[in-house]
């Protein structure tokens, strides 16, 4: 497959292009800063400059078209303020899910997270409001759209070693922590697994293999 990835330098994108591409899949990321090509590059990735809030759609068609997938993998990040969490976490899945049907790629992954598509705690800090409405706008723009999607919302994500365990299923799964080794690698056992089109799944760590936690997702 190729896969484009959007967020390219994120910790979970440089995990999932180096499962990726030790599989022999082709792997273009997406990345804003020139200073970090040589990052995707050592994770086998194809670097390619592009901004996804401030360049035209069109530039974007031209990338994903001929790709056998996308995923978003993109967010505004800690320390942006909510204008961010809207230009970024929403309108950026929102243009790479547009590029993607004008381009004829069909199989979107968007990585959100757990919170979204309820309202935000109360008293939580207009932070992390927007950043939870951002996220649920992105999910309600990718389910009304003609694609193969499947939307992942991880749990609290940490950098301990992945454990290749979780709980991987439709919503509501208790919070908990994930390593992001675990996102990526559930990612990767996505993205060929047909049953998986048009749902939404949260995933923490388990007790389940990720193998056998997606081959159950068809129960």
């Amino acid at each position: 497959m190729r896969v484009v990835i959007a967020g390219g330098h994120g910790k979970i994108a440089l995990l999932l292009a180096r499962s990726l591409t030790s599989a022999g899949d082709e792997v273009a990321a997406l990345i804003r800063n020139p200073d970090h090509a040589a990052d995707v590059q050592a994770a086998g990735a194809e670097p390619i400059l592009f901004d996804l809030e401030n360049t035209e759609t069109d530039g974007l068609v031209a990338v994903v078209k001929g790709s056998d997938a996308v995923v978003f993998a993109a967010g505004a990040g800690q320390g942006s303020g909510v204008a961010r969490k809207y230009t970024v976490d929403s309108g950026g899945s929102v243009r790479l899910a547009e590029a993607a049907e004008r381009g004829g790629t069909q199989r979107f992954l968007q990585i959100s997270t757990m919170g979204a598509g309820q309202p935000p705690a109360p008293g939580s800090d207009e932070v992390w409001t927007a950043y939870i409405d951002a996220k649920t706008q992105a999910e309600n723009d990718l389910r009304a759209r003609n694609l193969n999607w499947t939307i992942l919302r991880p749990g609290r994500l940490i950098d301990t070693a992945g454990t290749g365990l979780v709980t991987l299923a439709s919503p509501p799964v208790g919070r908990g922590d994930v390593p992001r080794a675990d996102v990526a690698a559930v990612l990767t056992a996505l993205l060929p697994a047909a049953h998986t089109f048009g749902m939404t799944v949260e995933l923490v760590s388990g007790s389940t293999p990720i193998s056998q936690a997606i081959a159950q997702l068809s129960d």
